[in-house]
């Protein structure tokens, strides 16, 4: 392919003719008041467009966030806005894009693990991301499921008001639950912003975005971000709560949190798109059916730098194994490396022993936060178990992960 289509770092010019290109490709709306709510999390910095003499024909950009992984929070890049024009495709852009960006955070040597959402599943395996978080989306027959009943006496109650003026207790329960929750993100005021944002055109007629928040004698220790969708039927009301977020620190939370939300008058079924594969309500509900659990991919990972990102994660018991890790793209990790370590910490180097384990960078990327398992990749053909010495007891966490947002 010829070289006439530059790739350059985004200029504040850019801004309007990349919502635009995002508008196009996601087949979404971004008007003035989304755009400008993007702009707050924008990273211009880490922002690059395909440029066709002048036209912005493709964009790709990372934003600079932490990322629980088990035992530890480590710096991840956060790559969004992945999109070529269609009057574009079929001539290389993405992959030169998404190359020059693993390049571009590889030589920075800050992050040592990539993250994001796949608008295509079969997409970014090319690139080394693996399946590393599920979810299940919930969709709840709400009077046909009981909970346990209410302890007589609870510890604490229920607040309900307006996300943004109950900011301080979403904001505090959030950071006391992140730092053991693999998956999560950190959020500054400008992240809290945009998951906070509302715009009346985007409510797909449903109410405006609410929060409940629950207080024990000690402070918050949870809350829940909803709205209703109302609707009727021959049988009367048939509303839909829309659940956003969930989050508890105990048992007694989680259960108020679900009562209230279970139990809103008027609504016969609640959907949440964003619930852990392991999520407690499975196991708390009297009829699991009628959570009707279905199953989808969360975040996709990709490891930077192999020996930062191993030694940087925690594992569930003593592993002393060799990794034979192919990388393509970043060749530097290709090779086989020895990862010593267990739930104090964790070393890893390159090595010349005979490896027990051999893998792609995307497999690892798989496994790298618990959530895919050794054998499942290799009872798949992925991974190939040279020797007894199996490392997947390790990489497993106590919690399997889970994503609250999508980024």
């Amino acid at each position: 392919m010829k070289d006439e289509i530059e790739l350059r770092p985004s200029t504040p010019d850019d801004f309007a003719p990349i919502f635009r290109l995002l508008s196009t490709v996601f087949h979404e709306e971004i008007d003035g008041e989304l755009r400008d709510l993007e702009g707050v999390v924008y990273e211009l910095d880490r922002s690059l467009v395909a440029d066709d003499a002048g036209l912005v024909a493709g964009h790709v950009q990372a934003f600079t966030r932490d990322l629980t992984v088990p035992g530890a929070v480590i710096p991840a890049a956060h790559v969004s806005g992945v999109g070529v024009l269609p009057t574009h495709r079929r001539r290389g852009l993405l992959t030169r894009m998404m190359n020059r960006q693993l390049h571009e955070i590889a030589d920075a040597g800050r992050e040592p693990v990539a993250v994001l959402w796949a608008s295509e599943a079969a997409i970014y395996p090319r690139f080394g991301y693996g399946p590393a978080a599920s979810r299940l989306v919930f969709n709840i027959t709400n009077r046909e499921v009981r909970l346990p009943a209410p302890p007589p006496e609870p510890s604490g109650r229920l607040r309900m008001g307006d996300p943004q003026e109950l900011l301080p207790e979403i904001g505090k329960v959030y950071e006391q639950l992140r730092p053991g929750r693999v998956g999560w993100s950190s959020r500054d005021d400008n992240w809290w912003k945009w998951v906070l944002s509302d715009p009346k055109d985007h409510r797909d007629g449903a109410t405006k975005r609410y929060a409940v928040v629950y207080e024990g004698s000690g402070g918050p220790t949870g809350y829940a971000l909803w709205r209703v969708k109302n609707d009727w039927n021959a049988h009367g009301s048939a509303a839909e709560v829309q659940i956003r977020e969930v989050a508890a620190a105990d048992t007694e939370t989680y259960r108020a949190l679900w009562r209230f939300l279970l139990e809103v008058d008027l609504t016969r079924s609640v959907n949440w798109r964003l619930a852990a594969v392991d999520e407690p309500l499975l196991y708390l509900v009297d009829e699991p059916r009628r959570l009707a659990p279905g199953f989808s991919d969360a975040l996709w990972l990709r490891v930077i730098d192999v020996p930062k990102a191993l030694a940087a994660r925690r594992y569930a018991t003593d592993v002393d194994v060799v990794l034979e890790v192919t990388d393509p793209i970043l060749t530097s990790n290709t090779g086989r490396w020895r990862l010593t370590g267990g739930p104090g910490g964790a070393t890893c180097a390159a090595t010349t022993d005979p490896a027990d384990v051999a893998l792609s960078v995307t497999d690892l990327g798989a496994v790298y936060l618990g959530g895919t398992s050794f054998g499942t990749l290799a009872a798949a053909g992925r991974v190939r178990q040279l020797t007894g010495n199996d490392p997947a007891i390790a990489f497993g966490w106590s919690r399997l992960p889970s994503a609250t947002e999508v980024f």
